[in-house]
């Protein structure tokens, strides 16, 4: 439901290999040994592996885009949420598996300013996709205590399938500083005269966040080492309608943010729940 930015960069040392066909006659000159620049590559964060994610540890990069592996619409990949536990103690989550059908998704975080709902969310900074086709955008904040979801709106103003403009009244807390394992929390957005897809709309969303454990990720192009698994479980209330209820487990590295997430079936309430609907990795395309 929201995608956290990379912070990171790379830096290659590439050795270059010297070889000849004879012995070269030429006398070499006297030189000064290359001593390089003294620069140096600046991270904007550094992960400690503490057990815990500050705020600063879970930021946004505005107009940067990330690569995600994701299943194709309609498939319901087999995952191992409960993953294992070594004789040390230490659990262990294999989302490893590469399948060739998986896609590509390519999310970034934009500012708010400029979009035509701006002014429904004085307070919010940023937005980024709700799905992964780009017709809905969420809207959020940050700051020291929280990671707040303001609400969501169509990406377009007059979208053929109908506008979508949902402002909660109180900003819905998706993750609390610090976040560390045994942490809990409800937060509910309660939402009137709204729009969804063109349909008048008014409801109350429940979410229940857990921070439930931390371990080993292995992802089909990266292991991270300390990765925390939090659990979110969404249900919705329509003033008009049946109740719907969601879970979807995400893992989250320092520095990083989201670094995979797999979402339930509608209604599954089974916390270790075998199939998602949507499993998505932090990938590199290939």
């Amino acid at each position: 439901m929201h995608t956290k930015r990379l912070a990171c960069a790379l830096a290659l040392s590439l050795l270059p290999m010297i070889g000849g066909c004879e012995e070269n006659l030429t006398p070499a000159p006297d030189r000064d040994i290359y001593m390089g620049t003294g620069e140096q590559v600046e991270f904007t964060c550094y992960p400690d592996l503490d057990g815990k994610i500050t705020a600063s540890e879970l930021t946004e990069t505005l107009g940067v885009s990330v690569s995600y592996l994701v299943n194709p619409p309609g498939t319901m990949p087999a995952v191992d949420i409960a993953g294992q536990v070594n004789t040390a103690g230490e659990r262990r989550w294999d989302l490893s598996r590469d399948a060739a059908s998986d896609q590509i998704a390519r999310l970034e975080a934009d500012p708010l300013q400029g979009k035509w709902y701006a002014s429904s969310f004085p307070s919010g900074q940023f937005v980024t996709a709700s799905d992964l086709g780009g017709t809905i955008e969420n809207v959020y904040r940050r700051d020291e205590d929280g990671f707040y979801l303001l609400g969501l709106a169509s990406s377009e103003e007059e979208p053929a399938e109908g506008q979508t403009l949902i402002v909660y009244e109180e900003p819905v807390a998706l993750y609390l500083f610090p976040l560390e394992k045994g942490k809990s929390w409800v937060s509910v957005g309660t939402t009137r005269n709204a729009m969804f897809y063109g349909i008048p709309y008014a409801g109350k969303d429940t979410y229940e966040v857990s921070v439930e454990d931390t371990g080993e990720l292995f992802l089909p192009d990266l292991t991270f080492e300390q990765a925390m698994m939090v659990r979110t479980t969404v249900k919705v209330e329509p003033a008009v309608g049946q109740a719907v209820t969601q879970q979807q487990v995400g893992f989250l590295f320092e520095c990083f943010g989201e670094v995979a997430r797999a979402t339930a079936p509608t209604g599954v309430t089974e916390p270790n729940f075998t199939n998602a609907v949507e499993l998505r990795r932090l990938g590199i395309e290939p």
